[in-house]
């Protein structure tokens, strides 16, 4: 899952959405060296990501995309389900999506000291593009597709995969809702276990 979605499940602890948030950056046991509830956070986005990895909804919206985007049809589906996130907002969270991403960028920039290089070099441009409301749009997750076709071994087949969504926007959205129907329970229980052991 992508970066709205990881927030999203984090729930309002501000320590583990700053650790799910920063999930991909921190490598084997590094995640040791972190505060207790920033450790939790990049715990959970490790099992999130695994329940959507081996998630067989998600394993049909990808197949969709494996044409051209082979191995990583994954990534993409993640890109796309944030979309989906965006837009079926209201029906899944109380707080508006732009007071939501406000609210999260405030807790990522007061913890910028303790986030990994990288993530400190990309938040910036992040908060000022509105990148996590962006997503809601067709437009904002062809740029997410074409910053990552830049900067990482992603195929360049945005248009493409562009194409597919907008063709197959329906049954994209029905798997969306039906697997993170799921993956929400798996990540409130955790939730619930991290607060038994605080």
């Amino acid at each position: 899952m992508n970066f709205l979605a990881h927030l999203y499940l984090s729930g309002d602890n501000p320590g583990i959405q700053v650790g799910n948030f920063i999930g991909d950056h921190v490598k084997g046991r590094d995640y040791e060296k972190y505060e207790p509830s920033i450790k939790q956070g990049i715990l959970l986005h490790r099992k999130i990501d695994h329940f959507t990895d081996t998630h067989p909804v998600v394993k049909q919206s990808s197949k969709r995309l494996s044409e051209r985007f082979g191995r990583y049809s994954g990534i993409v589906t993640d890109v796309f389900y944030d979309h989906f996130l965006g837009v079926n907002w209201n029906e899944l969270c109380d707080i508006p999506l732009n007071k939501y991403v406000n609210k999260v960028h405030k807790v990522l920039l007061r913890h910028y000291f303790k986030l990994p290089a990288e993530v400190k070099r990309f938040l910036p441009f992040m908060v000022k593009s509105r990148r996590l409301e962006t997503y809601a749009t067709i437009e904002g997750i062809d740029r997410s597709l074409r910053i990552m076709t830049n900067y990482s071994s992603l195929p360049d087949h945005v248009s493409w995969g562009m194409q597919q969504m907008e063709e197959q926007y329906q049954e994209f959205n029905e798997e969306f809702m039906t697997f993170f129907k799921d993956v929400r329970l798996m990540a409130d229980e955790e939730l619930r276990g991290f607060n038994s052991e605080m």
